[in-house]
């Protein structure tokens, strides 16, 4: 029982989290397009998350930028040796993007970002093989950002940043223990529900021209350290169809919960290169402190807020990086051509790999255009194919109500399928 609610502070990690070991990259569809770079390209107001050093260089005075994406993604389970199986019912994720600049001076701009890291959801078959380490979740956040981008040098040198709110909630639901039920013979199961969750971090950027012609840029952005706190009253945990007995490791009902754990900082250098008027080239390089994930915490509180069980269940997460390759063709006058690839290692550790967040490492391939309306407006579309490696791995880690471990294996596989429409507009 110890572990029974601890799963639900990974839960909030996801819903209130940009980067990390659970997402796919959706940021904007001109940069998803190549590949998710764009720390080091300026071309329109996707550099307010990517690289807001780089807002001062757009050419207009005011830039906005609005999009959105479908992801349809499934994860399978299978262990073979006890004839299990499972499909997930993802449904359709829709997370979106605005982002906005405005140039006060030559040297000086303002820019706003709100975009949602996640907004899909998963849904297990029930009473599945791993049903007691999770059922079903939804996720939802939204970030909102305030920005500045400063040229210091002109023409070569320019900084960014800004601090980030971040607004979560979370539904999830699992079962208690792999086998217990009430008299009826239906499984006890725990729904937690949080939402309003409000956190704080902050982002940096630098984007440096390297020569005269304005070919090569570098650039950097971090983004920092964000601690999770979910306190008394954020959030509510109902336990159903538990039996009526003393040795029943929780009573039916409601209950309050506290949580604390760490997001990792995340540093994102970018170069890109432009040789001629028809050719881009990017390459970004990520790399995720996720060694600060070592554990989920959480005190599950009496209604008198005396705290009736603590939860320790180890993440022992590594620092990962991630590769991003994408190019750019000016076909004509009115069409952008795009098409990238990337590379996301897995943080997650042999022994510690979880169904609630099926994660290794990935492949992502992309592709999309701009389509020029007029001098103003344009039309950006892009595409990504996600597909995870198929992975035999184990949780180890669950404690059943009896103290036992109950560790939890199989053959995962994993795809997801994104496309993505959006709208720049410059005046």
């Amino acid at each position: 029982m110890k572990k029974v609610v601890s799963v639900f502070v990974l839960m909030l990690v996801c819903a209130v989290t940009y980067a990390g070991g659970y997402r796919v990259s959706l940021q904007g569809n001109r940069s998803l397009a190549m590949g998710h770079t764009g720390v080091a390209v300026v071309n329109n107001a996707e550099l307010a998350f990517f690289n807001p050093a780089g807002l001062i260089h757009l050419e207009n005075k005011i830039n906005l930028s609005a999009g959105g994406f479908g992801v349809f993604a499934d994860v399978s389970y299978q262990n073979a040796e006890f004839g299990q199986s499972a499909q997930t019912d993802s449904g359709v994720g829709t997370p979106v993007y605005l982002y906005a600049s405005y140039k006060l001076s030559d040297s000086f701009a303002l820019g706003l970002a709100v975009y949602t890291p996640y907004g899909s959801s998963v849904e297990y078959p029930t009473d599945w093989a791993g049903s007691h380490l999770v059922n079903n979740i939804e996720l939802e956040s939204v970030y909102i950002q305030p920005l500045f981008s400063w040229e210091i040098v002109k023409d070569r040198f320019s900084i960014g940043g800004g601090p980030i709110l971040a607004i979560g909630s979370v539904n999830f639901n699992r079962n208690l223990s792999r086998n217990l039920t009430d008299l009826d013979g239906n499984r006890s199961n725990v729904t937690l529900d949080a939402s309003g969750i409000l956190e704080f971090g902050w982002s940096a950027g630098a984007l440096l021209n390297l020569d005269n012609q304005d070919k090569w840029k570098l650039g950097f952005n971090y983004r920092s350290l964000i601690d999770v706190e979910v306190e008394s009253g954020d959030g509510e945990a109902t336990f159903a169809n538990v039996p009526n007995s003393p040795l029943a490791p929780v009573p039916n009902g409601n209950f309050d919960f506290t949580a604390s754990l760490p997001l990792p900082a995340e540093w994102t250098v970018g170069l890109s290169y432009r040789p001629n008027e028809k050719w881009l080239f990017a390459f970004d390089y990520n790399y995720a402190e996720w060694s600060a994930y070592e554990s989920l915490d959480i005190d599950f509180l009496n209604t008198d807020g005396s705290i009736a069980l603590e939860s320790n269940n180890p993440r022992n997460y590594k620092n990962a990086s991630t590769y991003r390759f994408g190019a750019e063709y000016s076909l004509s006058k009115k069409i952008d051509l795009r098409a990238g690839y990337y590379f996301d290692e897995s943080p997650v550790q042999s022994g510690f790999f979880a169904p609630e967040t099926p994660r290794n490492d990935s492949n992502g391939f992309t592709g999309g255009f701009t389509y020029y309306v007029n001098s103003k407006l344009s039309i950006d579309a892009s595409f990504l194919y996600l597909r995870f490696d198929e992975v035999d791995a184990s949780y180890d880690f669950f404690t059943e109500t009896n103290g036992q471990t109950a560790p939890f294996e199989g053959t995962y596989k994993s795809s997801a399928i994104v496309a993505g429409l959006g709208l720049s507009y410059k005046l």
